[in-house]
């Protein structure tokens, strides 16, 4: 019996949480452990690295072994990397850890959103897929501040233990579900193409158009210009970390409106209106923080561009789950990983850009670059997928 998409985005959330959770405690280990910010930084980036290359093993081996068994072993493995960082020694081990951590997180998105891929017709699958992605978003908006208010009461390693508690309950309640039959091989199981799906992926001229469009879209917002706002508004408008934080997390509030209505977004807009308004708002959002000459036109502009991102970030991902039919895991895993190299580039790129020429440049730049990626893409829809 396949779990219910609540379920699934409770895993997605854990998911999500462990990627964010560390953020508001760096400063907290990096006086546990003597050290400075620059000596614990590493625990978020390696999380991240490892999470990226796994991606190269996990689509493979879940299209052989089956999507979903590889799924629950993977979140009982995270669940156990979480609570060995609550009784971390010290700072290698911790570091160990997070690297460990980051693997077994790895499998559970992606194979889960092939899994729906695999479940619900295409039609039918972007407005499935955003109710999947209300645990990713809820992770976004919620894993920093609760991380940090567990951690001032009773300490960081607490909010690792509860953490991983959650994610032991729910690895339990997922296997449950499932009982027996997800341990029974199924029809199309053992017959996965492994490695060679990328190279199957890259032969067809959709598949080319969808990763590259993957990487784009990681360079010019999830490493190009969504990390840099909370850092322009402390300096161009001078507000605290913390305030500049609660104006960049109202990105959930527009995420948190397309997870409700993708459906009904993509029905009347269909994935060539969702690509052009979609990508033509973030640009124009992006515009608006260049140009913003108060700090609320930023809070204005960030409570709605979620909304816009995922309309154009979700149309990526429907077609990813579609990419390779016959291997899902493959293609999804694919996707992720053209979108973290294009965030890994993205990063050093525009962070380098905002050094030499300033914020108002690079984030103009980094409109211009969606306006043309969303039009580009929206005319590859037109052709064969």
């Amino acid at each position: 019996m396949n779990p219910p998409i609540w379920l699934m985005a409770l895993a997605a959330f854990t998911i999500g949480c462990g990627m964010r959770m560390l953020d508001p405690l760096l400063p907290m280990l990096a006086r546990e452990f003597n050290t400075g910010l620059g000596a614990v930084a590493p625990l978020i980036g390696v999380f991240a690295l490892s999470y990226g290359l796994a991606q190269l093993v996990i689509g493979p081996l879940g299209d052989r072994l089956g999507k979903m068994r590889v799924v629950a072993l993977s979140l009982g493995l995270y669940a156990a990397t979480l609570l060995a960082a609550a009784f971390a020694g010290g700072l290698s081990p911790l570091l160990v850890i997070r690297m460990l951590a980051g693997l077994a997180a790895a499998a559970v998105v992606p194979l889960l959103m092939a899994h729906i891929g695999d479940s619900v017709p295409y039609g039918q699958r972007q407005a499935v897929l955003g109710r999947f992605l209300t645990g990713m978003v809820a992770a976004q908006m919620l894993a920093g501040p609760l991380s940090g208010i567990v951690a001032d009461f009773a300490g960081w390693r607490v909010s690792f233990l509860g953490l991983g508690v959650m994610a032991t309950a729910i690895t339990v309640l997922f296997v449950a579900w499932q009982g027996r039959a997800l341990w029974q091989v199924q029809s199309g199981e053992s017959r996965g193409i492994g490695l060679y799906g990328f190279l199957r992926i890259l032969e067809k001229p959709a598949g080319r158009r969808l990763l590259l469009a993957a990487a784009l879209n990681g360079m010019l917002l999830f490493g190009g210009a969504f990390p840099f706002i909370a850092s322009m508004l402390i300096e161009r408008f001078h507000l605290s970390a913390a305030e500049a934080g609660l104006v960049v997390a109202s990105f959930g509030l527009g995420s948190l409106v397309y997870t409700r209505s993708a459906g009904w977004l993509i029905a009347r807009l269909g994935e060539r209106g969702m690509v052009l308004w979609g990508g033509g708002g973030v640009a124009l959002a992006l515009a608006a923080f260049a140009l913003a000459p108060n700090w609320w036109v930023v809070a204005l502009a960030q409570a709605v561009v979620g909304l816009l991102f995922f309309m154009l970030h979700g149309v990526l991902q429907a077609r990813s789950t579609e990419a390779l039919p016959e291997a899902r895991g493959t293609a999804v895993s694919a996707f992720a990983m053209a979108l973290f190299l294009g965030q890994s580039i993205g990063a050093v790129l525009f962070g380098t850009l905002i050094v030499t020429a300033g914020f108002t440049t690079a984030l103009l730049v980094a409109a211009a670059g969606v306006l043309g990626l969303s039009l580009w893409f929206r005319g590859t829809l037109s052709r064969a997928a």
